[in-house]
């Protein structure tokens, strides 16, 4: 019983919210909640393609995971996943109207670990200098980029403090 009327207390506080919101923010919002709903479903059927298959290929024998390209790869899915979740998690902010817009300094965090996958599961042997050093380029502006924002919000927080 309990449920039920947390579920009917929520869904009485949703439609108050959606009064008072103009034409466009609850347009925002419902499109924060379809993609919410949208990449949630995605990551249940990924973490249940990845989990069934890396166990039928593990009983199988035909995975071996102390083989580097299988690790990688298994590894790189897993990857995937997390920033699937990452993403997932900023969009349900907005959804959730804890966020008004998606913060810059987690689109770049998504961005780096973008790139730390990547850098997981790339084949060395397969891969240009120049192409290396891209990554390493992109890595070091994201770097800069995501700590120069962050200090400005360590100033800022300071200054209000004060």
């Amino acid at each position: 019983m309990k449920i039920i009327n947390s579920l009917h207390e929520q869904w009485a506080s949703f439609f108050k919210e959606m009064i008072t919101l103009t034409w466009y923010e609850r347009f925002e919002h419902m499109v924060a909640l379809m993609l919410t709903i949208l990449v949630s479903l995605i990551m249940l059927v990924a973490v249940f393609r990845l989990s069934a298959g890396t166990i039928h290929d593990l009983i199988l024998g035909v995975l071996n995971p102390l083989e580097h390209s299988v690790f990688q790869s298994v590894f790189g899915e897993i990857m995937t996943l997390l920033i699937a979740m990452e993403f997932n998690h900023t969009i349900h902010l907005v959804a959730m109207r804890k966020q008004s817009i998606i913060q810059v300094k987690t689109v770049l965090l998504i961005a780096i670990l973008a790139l730390a996958r990547k850098v997981i599961i790339m084949d060395m042997h397969q891969i240009s200098p120049g192409q290396i050093e891209a990554l390493a380029a992109i890595t070091l502006a994201l770097g800069v980029v995501y700590w120069l924002m962050r200090e400005r919000d360590d100033r800022l927080r300071a200054s209000e403090e004060a």
